[in-house]
């Protein structure tokens, strides 16, 4: 089973506040009750009021409210099991999370640009595959490839500088890990989309280029940031305490290196595009899936998910349409039967 909107399941904290409410309510009316004079008086003074039908109604009310709250969350059931075929390539992105990416010489960072980036790359696929590499000083695999875009985007949202521990930018690395994601095998087109400040603190980065070009990867690089360089903010609870500093104790500035990424672009037959930008980023991009072969992937098992929130709005309406006919006085035919001993 699959959630569409979760946020709406909050809205079950309702259910507890209305039955406290309704309890503090039910006291101050006996306290009430009790001030005017003797209960067994009270209740004959109002013969036709019942005790249990105000629970039966809250009752009623709060299925109703959580048939709803259930509607709009919008469960989601797999009803079956289909092989689909796909026509499109593999991408891979390999993004640079080492520190200087948290530089905001483009804003909000060059981290979050990168990841804004990159789901807008998402968005504008259709059937191609794609994996997430992760890289600073070394290279972490964080999604193999999928043809699932919603998985991509959960856990592209999620990487930060902390989620490779070795520091530096090792672009050797990146291109190196990004290459083990494409099946050798496979006649299936073959894009590396590697987003960088373009600072590199290894030697070899060309190399393993033209290796990745042997292999028939084409690599598209992207800058973010700017020439002219930012200081790196340390910051605690989203607020900046200091800026990083060298051996020196001077503060560091990180400079876009754009010569770097242009040459891996070059190794490969690929292309280079600044980065700052995400409306030419997006054309450039859009540009080059059009110039690449596609091919039909191996047929790949969907889970064909279908809505179920009409069944829990029909539920919550039944029962409200119901509620208008339960009175809170006793009902005549219920009162022979004495089903709950009401005198």
């Amino acid at each position: 089973m699959e959630l569409d909107e979760r946020n709406y399941l909050y809205l079950l904290f309702i259910v507890p506040i209305l039955v406290v409410l309704f309890l503090l309510n039910l006291y101050w009316k006996r306290k009430k009750q009790r001030e005017f004079g003797d209960l067994d008086l009270v209740k004959r003074l109002s013969p036709e009021s019942s005790v249990f039908k105000p629970i039966l109604k809250l009752i009623i009310m709060l299925l109703a409210l959580v048939g709803i709250i259930f509607g709009l969350v919008n469960p989601k059931i797999g009803t079956k099991m289909e092989k689909v075929k796909r026509e499109g390539i593999d991408i891979v992105f390999a993004m640079d999370v080492s520190k200087s990416m948290l530089a905001e010489d483009v804003a909000p960072s060059r981290l979050e640009k990168s990841k804004q980036i990159v789901s807008q790359v998402i968005n504008q696929l259709g059937n191609d595959r794609i994996g997430i590499v992760a890289y600073a000083g070394s290279a972490f695999p964080v999604l193999p490839i999928t043809t699932d875009y919603s998985v991509a985007k959960m856990f592209l949202q999620s990487m930060n500088t902390d989620i490779v521990s070795s520091q530096g930018t090792s672009l050797v690395e990146a291109i190196k890990l990004s290459s083990t994601y494409f099946d050798d095998k496979s006649k299936t087109s073959k894009l590396m989309i590697l987003i960088s400040d373009g600072e590199d603190h290894s030697d070899g980065a060309d190399a393993a280029a033209a290796e990745a070009n042997k292999l028939g990867i084409k690599i598209i690089t992207i800058g973010v940031g700017t020439e002219k360089g930012s200081p790196i903010p340390l910051k605690v609870n989203g607020i900046i305490q200091s800026f990083k500093r060298d051996n020196n104790n001077e503060v560091v500035i990180t400079k876009m290196n754009q010569e770097s990424l242009k040459a891996i672009a070059k190794a490969t037959k690929g292309g280079y595009v600044n980065g700052n930008n995400t409306k030419e980023v997006l054309e450039f991009i859009k540009n080059a899936l059009n110039n690449i072969q596609k091919t039909e992937f191996e047929s790949t098992q969907m889970a064909d998910f279908q809505s179920q929130f009409q069944w829990f709005l029909g539920f919550a309406f039944l029962l409200l349409f119901l509620d208008i006919f339960f009175l809170e006085r006793k009902t005549k035919w219920v009162g022979k039967l004495n089903l709950f001993n009401e005198k």
